[in-house]
Formats: structure tokens, C-alpha cells, sequence
């Protein structure tokens, strides 16, 4: 037995969908509220467009997260494994990025060229390769430094650059490079100094020092005569290589890289 009447009945859902009618607009005025004019202080991040994004991150206060985490020195290879895992992990997400570089504590991600992820918002790319890459290094942690617990969580900051073109791109990368070259060759000896010499890093630092700064030509490695070939288009994993960026040998064994495709 109804406790109301058809009629009753009739009036209620009447009175009830009007009353959801009214929520809804309701809903899309608040949508809509005088609040929204706070979206207008939003910088514009756009990326150029036809360049190549380049996300460089850093370790934040690595010298002191280093010495926390007792790492060898002048390299530590656990510490630099696990850097080349959390870029692969990056790359495997973001299928966007075609080459990573990486050396101590800093890593580069190039994204294609005519990328548009994320409307090509420079906050967008730096913020989830930091993200990622800083998630990573935590949660592989322990699977390359089985011994020595995490002390407190890694930080790295990050950077947006645009590289109008292939040879700025190229100069980019052989620039990190070189850089790297210069730092290890200056840690290697650095602490040779301290562990078989028994100098203080002050001593050693002193040693280092040097009065002329001199400039020489250094030789690159020759040009490879390549051949043409046909790439392929594939979703590709990943994988770390540890080769010259400087010389033109690297470019042409991959040349989808700086393809017209990217």
C-alpha cells in the first residue's frame, strides 16, 4: 500500500526534477564564478615551436648526499647505474623524449622536435621528468645499493631549453660531454691524490691549481664514411650507451635522431 496518492506521486518527481534543473545550473554558474579571473595570472610557457626541448636535471646538494651515502670515489658505478635506470624508466614513460645524456649527478632529455605533448608547456616537461626521474631513483634505491640504507629522499632541479636546430642540438650534447671529461679527468686525479698520496682535500685542491691557462687543438675522431640506410619507425627501448658525442661517428650510426620525422 502507497503512502501516497498517483497524484501525490506525480507532483513529488515533478517537483523533484526541477529541483535538479535548478542544482544543475547552478553548478555551472559556480563553474563560472567570479573567482575565475585568478586563471589570468597563469604565465604563457608555450614552447617555441620547430625546436628541440631539452630537459636538463640536476642533483640538488649531491656532494653532501653523496658523502651521506658513503659513495666511492672519484665514481661511484652503483650511483651512476641507477642514474641510467631512472632515465631509462623516464624515457619508457615519456615516448616523446629520442636521447638522454647523462654523467654524475645531471641528466638531458631531448624531446622531438615537432613534439606536442602537453600543448608543449615547459612546466608540463620539466615537472614530470623530475618527477619521474626523481621517483625512480628512490624506488630502485635498493636494488643497486642493497647495503646502504636511503637516508632522506634525492632532490633534483630541473631546467627547460629550446635548440633551434640540429647543430645547436649537437653542440648542446658535445658540450655536456666535453664537461664531463674535463670534471673527471680533475676528480680522478683529485682524489688520487687523497687515497694514495695522503694528501688533505685542501692539499690536493692546492696541487690542482695552476698558474697558465693554456689552449690547444684537440683531435676529434675521424669521420666514418656511412652508408645510407633505412630507418624504421618503432616504439624503441631504451638502452644506455657509453660513446663520443663529439665526433660525427654517433650521429650517423643513428640518424633517426635528428631525422625530419622528430
Amino acid at each position: 500500500m502507497w503512502p501516497f496518492s498517483a497524484a501525490e506521486i506525480r507532483s513529488r518527481l515533478a517537483a523533484t526534477s526541477v529541483t535538479l534543473r535548478r542544482c544543475l545550473r547552478l553548478g555551472v554558474t559556480m563553474a563560472k564564478s567570479k573567482f575565475e579571473y585568478v586563471r589570468d595570472f597563469e604565465a604563457d610557457d608555450t614552447c617555441l615551436p620547430h625546436c628541440w626541448v631539452v630537459v636538463r636535471l640536476d642533483g640538488r646538494n649531491f656532494h653532501r648526499f653523496a658523502e651521506k651515502h658513503s659513495f666511492a670515489k672519484p665514481n661511484d658505478s652503483r650511483a651512476l647505474q641507477l642514474m641510467t635506470k631512472c632515465a631509462q624508466t623516464v624515457m619508457e614513460e615519456l615516448e616523446d623524449i629520442v636521447i638522454a645524456y647523462g654523467q654524475s649527478d645531471e641528466y638531458s632529455f631531448v624531446f622531438r622536435r615537432k613534439s606536442n605533448w602537453f600543448k608543449r608547456r615547459a612546466s608540463k616537461f620539466m615537472t614530470l621528468v623530475a618527477s619521474q626521474f626523481a621517483s625512480s631513483y628512490v624506488f630502485y634505491w635498493r636494488d643497486y645499493f642493497a647495503d646502504q640504507p636511503l637516508l632522506y629522499p634525492p632532490g633534483f632541479d630541473g631546467r627547460v631549453v629550446l635548440y633551434p636546430s640540429n647543430q645547436t642540438l649537437k653542440d648542446y650534447l658535445s658540450w655536456r660531454q666535453a664537461d664531463c671529461h674535463i670534471n673527471n679527468l680533475y676528480n680522478t686525479v683529485f682524489w688520487a691524490l687523497i687515497q694514495q698520496s695522503g694528501l688533505t682535500p685542501v692539499q690536493a685542491q692546492e696541487r690542482l691549481k695552476v698558474d697558465e691557462v693554456r689552449t690547444q687543438e684537440v683531435r676529434l675522431p675521424a669521420e666514418m664514411e656511412g652508408e645510407r640506410m633505412t630507418v624504421t619507425r618503432t616504439r624503441a627501448r631504451p638502452v644506455p650507451l657509453y660513446c663520443d658525442l663529439i665526433g660525427d661517428a654517433f650521429w650517423k650510426e643513428h640518424p633517426d635522431i635528428l631525422s625530419g620525422d622528430n
